[in-house]
């Protein structure tokens, strides 16, 4: 196993990082194909090399097809494969997951921006209960105009507070 593989904390990666749902699902597919082939490089790379074709000459009555099947084992030369395709897609790959790993970043700094904000807010805020009308009117001037506007047309009740809250003049 590689010192990169023995390195890497794949649980601390997917859960703390914040990533997007896609790639959190490159990552994962990445990682299945990478334990298939370090399983198929462990079970190739143990398995015996050469062929008894002794034991098959012995074996079998028909010697021409034992002499046929050596002439082709020793005539066989492994291809070798131009893997710069996949090292462009792997570099193209590398290059989403930077960027969407940026843009996350800067996502989740802006967002922790609002939240420090919003909270210096609530913290400097007055108590409910030291609020004013004024304090209220000057926050919420639709407010003011709202009530103004019901106690112009006489209406001294708000819609749906009955429904919601209850009648509660009986008291």
């Amino acid at each position: 196993m590689s010192a990169a593989a023995v390195v890497v904390d794949w649980g601390r990666i997917t859960t703390k990082l914040g990533l997007h749902k896609e790639t959190l699902a490159a990552l994962s597919a990445f990682r299945k194909r990478a334990a298939d082939a370090r399983l198929a490089h462990s079970t190739y790379s143990s398995a015996p090399k050469s062929i008894d074709f002794e034991h098959y000459r012995a074996l079998l009555k028909n010697k021409d097809v034992v002499a046929e099947g050596e002439k082709l084992f020793k005539a066989f030369k492994p291809v070798d494969y131009d893997v710069k395709a996949q090292l462009k897609a792997i570099d193209a790959f590398e290059g989403k997951a930077v960027a969407s790993a940026q843009e996350t970043a800067t996502k989740i700094e802006a967002e922790l921006g609002n939240l420090n904000a919003t909270l210096k807010n609530i913290e400097d805020a007055r108590p409910f209960d030291q609020l004013t009308l004024d304090d209220v009117s000057k926050a919420r001037p639709e407010i003011t105009k709202a009530v103004e506007t019901m106690v112009s047309k006489g209406k001294w009740t708000v819609p749906g507070y009955v429904e919601k809250f209850g009648n509660l003049s009986a008291i």
